[in-house]
């Protein structure tokens, strides 16, 4: 069995190679269809390959969605409509479907975990709110991007933790619990902190209706996970099937919001995205490391400055799209959340896999395992 799945996965590296070459002839024969159609199956059969790799398999939920946008960019007309309706219709009631997947994971222990390390959840909460919304703030200024497209940047940097930083944490070898208490607490202050700091930052970009934004952020994210841990200890467990199709239901509905999103903005990505992406990088990155060097500085072990660089650095993206779907502006504002989202897939898996093989010295690694955290798997 197992040389026939290694069998498998080198076969899917050989398909990809094909695809690869593939989609250059086609491209330079300038067969759009063809190229686009090549390039996504390049990607979906990396991700495959991925899969069976211990070096890489971090990587696969990146690569399809790098599939996905792809998909978006080259046939953006099957994506924007849905039985005649506006396919963005959906992306607030799929982000709530992914905040319900949340709250099944969520249990009174966790909240409990926050109790225990109050030091550690309040610097991680404060350095997410002032680091990533100054850093987005001072990068749109810097890049003098058209108004809506820098008050999108603004806005991911306003918005809470990104689910995905629980997988990087373990990867990481950081301090998973601080990371899904930072990540909790994050996301319950969120319909307060904000609609509050993108009043005052991206204020001067687009008018922000402050109670409009703080319901939006209630109805997508508060109730959902209400819901989803009252579900956690009523009906967890007993339906194994549902319990299993969660993280499974919580990543697909992840790739659909982006593959909206990116249909939605591809003309407006086309005009301004290479430097969109290098104004994201730099705002991802910026996290990152203003993350870990604020937890050294503070004296932080080891494992919590790798945890509160990633829950710094790592944003809601699928919030960020669902707030700009509420404004009425989601091939404008919310062109950031496509790109940071993919962004920090990669940029998180890259930084999770050079820190896993760098064991911290101060404390032993968590032991839960991968299967149990793909559920907080995001944007």
């Amino acid at each position: 069995m197992a040389t026939l799945k290694k069998s498998f996965y080198s076969t899917c590296y050989i398909a990809a190679i094909i695809f690869l070459a593939a989609f250059a002839f086609a491209a330079f024969q300038k067969m759009h269809n063809w190229s686009g159609c090549l390039l996504a199956l390049f990607f979906v059969s990396l991700a495959v390959a991925f899969r069976g790799s211990k070096l890489f398999k971090g990587y696969w939920y990146s690569v399809v969605i790098l599939a996905v946008a792809t998909l978006a960019m080259y046939f953006p007309q099957h994506f924007k409509t849905v039985n005649g309706k506006e396919a963005s219709f959906f992306i607030p009631i799929l982000l709530q479907v992914i905040m319900f997947g949340m709250g099944t994971e969520l249990s009174l222990k966790d909240f409990a975990k926050v109790m225990r390390m109050p030091r550690g959840v309040i610097v991680g909460i404060v350095c997410h709110y002032t680091i990533m919304p100054l850093v987005g703030f001072s990068v749109a200024r810097l890049f003098n991007f058209p108004s809506e497209v820098a008050a999108g940047i603004i806005l991911i940097g306003c918005c809470p933790s990104g689910l995905a930083s629980n997988v990087m944490c373990y990867l990481a070898k950081a301090n998973l619990a601080l990371s899904v208490s930072v990540t909790t607490v994050s996301t319950l202050l969120a319909p307060f902190l904000t609609p509050l700091l993108m009043k005052l930052l991206g204020g001067s970009f687009i008018t922000i209706d402050l109670w409009a934004m703080v319901w939006d952020i209630t109805k997508i994210v508060i109730i959902p996970i209400a819901a989803g841990l009252a579900f956690h200890y009523i009906v967890r467990g007993k339906i194994k099937w549902l319990d299993k199709a969660m993280p499974v239901i919580s990543m697909v509905g992840i790739a659909l919001v982006l593959l909206v999103i990116t249909a939605a903005g591809r003309d407006n990505l086309l005009k301004v995205g290479g430097l969109l992406i290098v104004a994201t990088f730099i705002h991802n990155m910026a996290g990152y490391f203003l993350g870990y060097w604020s937890a050294r500085l503070l004296k932080f072990p080891e494992r919590d400055c790798r945890t509160i660089a990633l829950e710094v650095g790592m944003q809601n993206a699928g919030l960020a799209a669902a707030l700009a779907k509420g404004m009425g502006k989601i091939a404008t504002v919310g062109l950031a959340s496509v790109i940071f989202g993919t962004m920090m897939n990669v940029t998180g898996s890259s930084l999770a896999s050079w820190w896993h093989n760098r064991t911290p010295g101060d404390e032993p690694a968590e032991t839960k395992s991968t299967d149990e955290l793909q559920s907080h798997l995001s944007l």
